[in-house]
């Protein structure tokens, strides 16, 4: 399978956003990607982090999601599409998926939720969902749930995910290498592959990287760029050796 992870700037406004999403599925179909990914909440920018973020607006929001689905079907590529929505549930992050059909496989909410963004109103979703695109089984956890909730990772890998995708926003942060250090523990202590999407940002606290499932760091982009890293990624490599030894029961 051939990902594409796009290493974006923020958006200014929903429209902008659009057009970014628009450009890196170009991107990622002329580069015969199978799969692309955008940072967390790349529609309509993700709040509380120092940008101007417009009020949230459902409708907009489905129209966003029809059109992007719409070129997803003609791009000929998959899409992780991190958004906001609303649910009968309440107010999420989440991230579609939407298949190189243009079909909406689904989306995963974003389950825990930072301290910092509880003034936004989120509300954690009740579940864990796996993905499958190309016969290759997938999970997401975004930001927050990767960094410090590396049992999120760990249940992909025992559903069989070959990779976990990471939408998420790190500006400036008081210790960067714990972020670099955390993408490599949460590949290497599964057997995974592990894909973090950044945006692109002035102040970067880490780049998007891919990490294999040995913790090898495959490839990352140059921080504070534009770009999109493309890989391919040979699921029989995720044999996730050390997940399948966990022994729940021994937690008592």
């Amino acid at each position: 399978m051939r990902i594409g992870l796009a290493q974006t700037k923020f958006p200014a406004s929903m429209d902008e956003g659009i057009d970014i999403v628009k450009q890196g599925m170009k991107e990622a179909a002329e580069s015969r990607c199978d799969l692309v990914c955008f940072p967390e909440s790349i529609l309509p920018g993700l709040r509380g982090v120092g940008y101007p973020v417009e009020e949230y607006n459902q409708e907009k929001q489905r129209k966003a999601i029809e059109l992007i689905s719409s070129l997803a079907r003609e791009y000929k590529v998959a899409v992780i599409l991190p958004t906001e929505w609303m649910d009968e549930l309440g107010y999420h992050l989440v991230a579609f998926v939407i298949s190189e059909e243009g079909e909406i496989l689904g989306y995963q909410t974003k389950n825990q939720i930072a301290p910092d963004e509880d003034q936004f109103g989120y509300v954690a979703g009740n579940g864990r969902e796996i993905f499958e695109i190309k016969n290759v089984k997938f999970g997401i956890v975004i930001c927050h749930e990767g960094w410090r909730y590396p049992e999120t990772v760990r249940w992909a890998a025992l559903q069989e995910a070959a990779i976990v995708f990471h939408p998420q926003f790190t500006g400036v942060v008081n210790q960067p290498e714990f972020y670099q250090v955390a993408m490599v523990c949460r590949a290497a202590e599964n057997n995974l592959y592990f894909a973090s999407v950044n945006y692109c940002l002035e102040n970067q606290g880490c780049s998007t990287s891919l990490i294999s499932p040995s913790g090898e760091r495959l490839s990352m982009l140059t921080p504070s760029t534009e770009g999109l890293l493309v890989w391919d990624i040979d699921p029989n490599e995720a044999h996730r050796l050390l997940a399948k030894r966990f022994k729940p029961e021994l937690l008592g």
